[in-house]
């Protein structure tokens, strides 16, 4: 045993606690003695050792996971300010950079300004080529404006096919200039692996202030990007104020086109298409107007790139089914036409792109009872040939269903025979350019009976679409054409005027 007055008792004491106080370092000194209160003293000094390796390898561990969690944290801030897909600025970064640069404004000879950029052409491309093509493209788009732009100007993808230039200290001139300049970049062949496409812009300018938001310069530039897109394919526009009175009716006017869809407003006119041979209406194209309640009668060129922009071209296209159907069903139960008369509606590339069209078809079909054939859906060439696979399932779906499908606009740029083999349709509407010539151009037949003689080539019929006048019928007639439709047989009617044209013409071919 030990005394206790034995020094060493204090000493081991004092170390105890410097080792309970953090004192990892503290040692306690062991005696010449070596007896059983210096065996304590060395255990206690060999805990103090393995706690302060402990300690260490923990102020270790601690330190680089501090450390992983700053780079995490500083990779989470550059996401939450960037573009996965190319690499830019993302809105938020954008907003924080005009705020920035009109902070900075440099006066009225050198102000920050925005270019806002929607690409024309994309949607096309992402639904003929598929998202991959369409990542590609706005990544190339992303590397041109990048490098039509100086190192300091701030490019941003806010989404989808738009883009923003924040450009500070600038001027509304000089960023005009930059903005032609992108807009030439963009226009240039885009190399895809299997083809290349091309890709235009629509772009808007606005010029900041010091004081102004920087949310509403991204609201005016948006304004101006519409404006360029209402002009034309790759152009610029800058902000003006008048603008905003435009903004203002195209926002009413679009919440009146929802209300009109849902209520009344909508009316369908019928053109007839007739048999050259006799004279008959063997169907009719139904036509959509909007009778609007304070601007009268509006028409589609007007409100159909409205409801497109909007989301609304598939409502619309839907009550254009139901009523022209329906609008049959009402004439058969009539007597006013037989089996073979057809009602011919236009659909937009869009519907193909929805499953749930075929359903919508097949549910007209049932609820009015008319026969699938007696049903002719027309597409434009453009939206039948760029189609991806989708708009291939959804028209054998609908061939499946027995509705006719027919090709519009026939003519205007696309037409081979290779695709006309392949797709599933019954007729061509061969568009009017073709036929203008005709009675006053004397190569004018030889064309007609060139494309005549393609149509059929591939096992279809043709219809003759902007006969305007009796010269015209009568060539396509000795041309061996079989049926057309046009101002010289009737403009489109309201319904109601068709049980006269029927009775008219039904007369005529009797007395003929």
């Amino acid at each position: 045993m030990f005394a206790d007055d034995d020094p060493r008792l204090s000493q081991l004491l004092d170390g105890i606690v410097r080792l309970a106080s953090g004192d990892l370092q503290s040692r306690i000194e062991v005696s010449p003695a070596r007896d059983e209160l210096d065996a304590i003293i060395m255990g206690t000094n060999l805990l103090a050792e393995d706690l302060q390796i402990i300690y260490e390898e923990l102020e270790q561990r601690v330190e680089v996971r501090t450390q992983l969690l700053h780079e995490a944290h500083r990779e989470m801030k550059i996401m939450a300010m960037q573009d996965p897909l190319t690499g830019l600025a993302n809105r938020s970064a954008l907003l924080a950079a005009l705020k920035s640069a009109q902070d900075n404004d440099g006066g009225a000879l050198s102000q920050p300004v925005i270019l806002l950029l929607d690409l024309d052409a994309f949607k096309s491309i992402n639904d003929t080529l598929g998202h991959t093509a369409g990542d590609q493209v706005l990544i190339t788009v992303a590397q041109r404006i990048r490098g039509a732009v100086r190192a300091r100007d701030v490019v941003a993808r806010l989404g989808g096919d738009e883009f923003a230039i924040v450009m500070p200290d600038t001027g509304g001139d000089q960023a005009a200039v930059v903005g032609q300049r992108i807009l030439a970049a963009i226009k240039e062949p885009i190399d895809l692996p299997d083809r290349t496409v091309r890709c235009g812009a629509s772009v808007g300018l606005s010029v900041g202030a010091a004081g102004r938001k920087a949310e509403d310069l991204l609201m005016e530039a948006d304004v101006a990007m519409y404006a360029s897109k209402a002009e034309g394919l790759n152009r610029l526009h800058v902000f003006e104020p008048g603008l905003l009175l435009i903004r203002r009716l195209r926002s009413q006017l679009l919440e009146d086109l929802r209300a009109a869809i849902k209520g009344e407003g909508l009316v369908l006119h019928y053109q007839p298409v007739v048999e050259l041979g006799t004279g008959q209406i063997e169907g009719v194209e139904a036509l959509i107007r909007w009778d609007h309640p304070t601007r009268g009668r509006i028409m589609p060129d007007e409100f159909i790139p409205l409801a497109e922009d909007a989301g609304l071209i598939s409502e619309l296209g839907l009550w254009v089914l139901s009523t022209a159907v329906g609008q049959l069903r009402r004439w058969i139960d009539a007597d006013l036409v037989d089996s073979r008369f057809s009602v011919r509606i236009n659909i937009s590339a869009t519907d193909l792109q929805s499953l749930q069209f075929i359903e919508d078809v097949r549910a007209v079909l049932k609820q009015t009872g008319v026969r699938p054939a007696q049903v002719v859906l027309e597409l434009t060439e453009a939206a039948i040939v760029r189609g991806n696979d989708l708009d291939r399932y959804s028209l054998g779906g609908l061939r499946g269903l027995g509705v006719g499908i027919e090709i519009d606009d026939f003519g205007t740029g696309y037409s081979s025979i290779s695709y006309l083999r392949l797709l599933p349709v019954d007729r061509v509407k061969v568009d009017r350019s073709l036929i203008e010539g005709l009675g006053t151009d004397p190569s004018q037949p030889a064309l007609v009976a060139a494309v005549l003689q393609l149509v059929r080539a591939c096992g279809l019929e043709a219809v003759w679409e902007g006969v305007e006048t009796a010269e015209q019928a009568e060539h396509l007639r000795n041309l061996g054409c079989l049926s057309a439709q046009g101002y010289f047989f009737s403009k489109p009617v309201p319904p109601e005027q068709i049980p006269a044209l029927l009775a008219q013409t039904s007369s005529q071919s009797n007395r003929g």
